[in-house]
């Protein structure tokens, strides 16, 4: 069976620290930055929790793919990127609490 996934770009309130990540549950995902469950990591230290961009995949695999090619991107690409889905930098995690 395959499991879906997707590829999701975090930032901190002031938005000026960008996060890629990819997981096959997105919302317990967002959970766990939001709750700085691993307070030690990136986005617990730098207060990354604000959810700017999401994609959903078919497969984990699809969705490392887009990852990978997003975290190739530059700063600009990512920007552009997430003005295209969400201009007014929204945090997008309640969309998702709806599913």
């Amino acid at each position: 069976m395959e499991r879906g996934g997707s590829v999701y770009i975090l930032t901190n309130v002031n938005n000026t620290v960008l996060y890629t990540g990819v997981t096959s549950d997105l919302f317990s995902r967002l959970n766990e930055h939001t709750e700085k469950e691993y307070p030690k990591s990136f986005t617990a230290r730098y207060n990354i929790n604000k959810l700017v961009y999401y994609e959903n995949f078919h497969s984990i695999e699809e969705a490392i793919i887009r990852e990978k090619q997003i975290k190739a991107g530059s700063r600009k690409a990512k920007i552009k990127l997430i003005i295209s889905i969400n201009p007014e930098w929204k945090d997008l995690f309640e969309e998702i609490k709806n599913w």
